[in-house]
């Protein structure tokens, strides 16, 4: 996917959290108005651009059949990867990782990972090699602004594994500490992800339609317009893996 210069999106930059949103003239040049199929909510429309966000990491890796994967983050994000992943991709073992027990729980039900791991009790890169037998993984995700994330996802990959630094790390502090040697010695291929394409959100919603990449599972909370606010809190303690506002 080409990065635009001058980056803006619907719900960013422009509206949002209302009933009613304006489109605006250059989303309509870049063909960026998709029509929701009949078949797929509002609500699981709603999971589209984040969707679409992911399509747009995955398609930068190379993923193939078979490859073992780790996905940092039990988040939505981090959901949505897993399901793409072994939907669109077949990828093999896959791994979930975060530090939240309950929100590991919770989102370990929906997409049936193969193992789960809290980072925050055990060493993830020592267990990612027990489960491969010293091997490393082959494609590992962060979807999270943790910079520790990024340093663990070096140090367990595999020979010519494949990293997508998914999640951004906090503007205050965006650095990390790497042991480079590991991405000369290994031919690492470590990716940067961001946004999205109208292509990706057009086939984020032609998956979820098909059914090919389900998402209505992960919306865990609905809540009304007025309660916008209580579904940020939500969001920041864990208690839920994707909530969708209703206006």
């Amino acid at each position: 996917m080409e990065v635009c210069q001058n980056q803006t999106s619907v719900g960013y930059q422009y509206d949002g959290f209302a009933e009613y949103m304006t489109v605006p003239e250059q989303v309509l040049k870049v063909d960026g108005l998709n029509r929701i199929p009949d078949n797929v909510d509002f609500d699981e429309a709603s999971a589209a651009e984040p969707f679409a966000c992911a399509i747009n990491a995955q398609e930068q890796l190379g993923i193939e059949e078979g490859d073992f994967t780790v996905v940092f983050g039990a988040g939505p994000i981090g959901c949505m990867h897993i399901r793409i992943a072994r939907g669109v991709h077949k990828v093999g073992t896959v791994v979930l990782v975060d530090i939240n027990d309950e929100r590991l729980q919770m989102s370990a039900d929906a997409v049936q990972p193969d193992h789960v791991v809290n980072a925050a009790e055990v060493d993830v890169v020592e267990k990612i090699m027990e489960l491969t037998d010293g091997r490393g993984a082959d494609v590992i995700i962060t979807a999270t602004p943790a910079n520790v994330t990024q340093e663990q996802a070096i140090s367990m990959a595999a020979r010519q594994g494949r990293i997508s630094f998914f999640g951004g790390l906090p503007k205050t502090d965006p650095t990390i500490t790497a042991d480079s040697n590991l991405i000369h010695y290994r031919q690492l291929h470590v990716h940067g992800a961001n946004g999205s394409s109208p292509d990706h959100n057009k086939r984020a919603l032609e998956y979820i339609s098909t059914g090919q990449v389900p998402v209505k599972d992960l919306i865990t909370r609905r809540l009304p317009l007025e309660q916008a606010l209580d579904a940020f809190d939500i969001v920041a303690r864990g208690e839920a893996i994707k909530v969708t506002i209703e206006p």
